[in-house]
């Protein structure tokens, strides 16, 4: 009988601490936002997800029909993408206002991300975690009235040079839209 009694006081204990912790978007859904990208001539070029979580935003890119090699990605502030060159994503989402690059000193813009790499078959993936970064919510939000947009480019990011690593030609993009 005591065991019993020990064992339903430990589970009853067990329970009423995990009651008591809670985890962000226990009982709901992550706020998110998703694009479809596409090339120039309106291609379809694979897909971009965010997740806002405790720790930032969940950047995950899936691409297809690219060149193969290394591709400079970025998070732009404007959520259009208008082809064929996307100049009208603007430049790279920098709400603190640093310069370009995880190699500047004076870096980094929020929506500079690592290098797409993409295989010979033209397929890449890219996960990346924006520290801070938040959807729709606080004092820089992702998805502010102008939007946001993911662009991929040419070349691959020189790290450093300031506004946009030297990364080429913008050759896909896509605006992202809370889901």
């Amino acid at each position: 009988m005591m065991r019993h009694l020990a064992a339903t006081m430990l589970g009853l204990s067990i329970a009423t601490l995990g009651a008591g912790c809670t985890t962000p978007y226990r009982d709901q859904a992550a706020p998110a936002a998703s694009a479809s990208l596409m090339a120039g001539d309106g291609s379809a070029r694979g897909t971009a997800t965010v997740t806002q979580t405790s720790d930032g935003l969940h950047v995950k890119v899936m691409a297809a029909g690219l060149t193969p090699g290394v591709h400079a990605a970025h998070v732009h502030t404007t959520g259009l993408c208008t082809p064929p060159a996307f100049t009208s994503a603007g430049g790279h989402w920098n709400p603190t206002g640093r310069q370009h690059g995880r190699d500047n000193p004076a870096g980094m813009h929020m929506g500079d991300m690592p290098d797409l790499i993409v295989a010979p078959d033209g397929t890449g993936m890219l996960e990346y975690v924006i520290p801070g970064g938040m959807i729709a919510t606080g004092s820089m939000p992702l998805l502010d009235a102008d939007g946001a947009a993911i662009v991929i480019h040419a070349s691959p990011d020189d790290n450093r040079s300031d506004p946009a690593g030297n990364a080429g030609a913008r050759i896909a993009c896509g605006v992202l839209s809370a889901s």
